[in-house]
């Protein structure tokens, strides 16, 4: 447990030394948060555009931290030759797993209260359901998935590219920033599928700002939660080549 310990603290500290991270996990979301709700640029079909965007924003959070960042600082770490080392030591593989995902569930739980004290000083009034808690956990199995999957398959660049770029398509997708109504028929089909709009659905349920999530939302989430960790794990490569 002291090796876990140690390995959860560096890894905390650096993730929150990284300035590019700390772009990516509070300043993008913070900037989403504000802007959008201080200008109408769409209708958000809510009486404040604060009460969808507030969870739709928490749910881009989540996914930024648990695929984007965990997904590039692990594909750049494989590239190195980082893995391949730390996984001879020690703290062994598992270990070294297990301090990733407790750091994005950390980093996650920071997140989530940043965002909640900015979107109550906008005006955002919440109704905390429990189901918040599961849908979190849920969210971060399937998106560390996926993340990982990226990482453990892709030379660092190419990772670092396929990562952005699949979280700039999510959150387009995803509920998140633009209703899902306003998209055309085929494409809000393909995106009821994705992990992003489904946890976007699941969260604004279970903070009050919409009605009670479908049970597709829940089984979509749940899908990519187990199918994406399977297929990270069975396609990891801690070679560099």
């Amino acid at each position: 447990m002291k090796a876990l310990r140690a390995q959860t603290r560096y890894e905390l500290v650096q993730t929150l030394r990284n300035g590019e991270q700390l772009l990516l996990i509070l300043g993008i979301p913070v900037l989403l948060l504000v802007f959008f709700s201080l200008v109408e640029v769409f209708d958000t079909g809510t009486p404040e555009p604060i009460d969808f965007l507030a969870p739709g924003v928490m749910a881009m959070a989540v996914m930024s931290t648990a695929m984007t960042s965990l997904g590039i600082a692990t594909g750049f770490e494989r590239h190195y030759g980082v893995l391949k080392r730390l996984a001879t030591t020690p703290l062994g593989r598992p270990r070294l797993l297990g301090a990733k995902m407790l750091t994005v569930l950390a980093v996650i739980a920071l997140q989530l209260v940043v965002l909640a004290v900015i979107a109550v000083a906008l005006g955002w009034r919440p109704e905390l359901s429990p189901t918040i808690f599961p849908a979190a956990v849920l969210a971060t199995m399937a998106f560390s998935g996926i993340g990982m999957a990226l990482a453990g398959s892709l030379r660092g660049e190419i990772n670092l590219a396929a990562a952005n770029a699949l979280f700039i398509g999510l959150i387009l997708l995803g509920d998140m920033v633009i209703p899902l109504d306003q998209l055309p028929g085929p494409i809000r089909w393909v995106a009821r599928l994705s992990p992003a709009a489904a946890l976007s659905e699941v969260f604004q349920a279970a903070l009050g700002s919409g009605p009670s999530a479908s049970l597709r939302s829940w089984l979509v989430l749940a899908f990519w939660a187990v199918v994406a960790p399977v297929v990270a794990a069975r396609t990891f490569r801690w070679d560099p080549n």
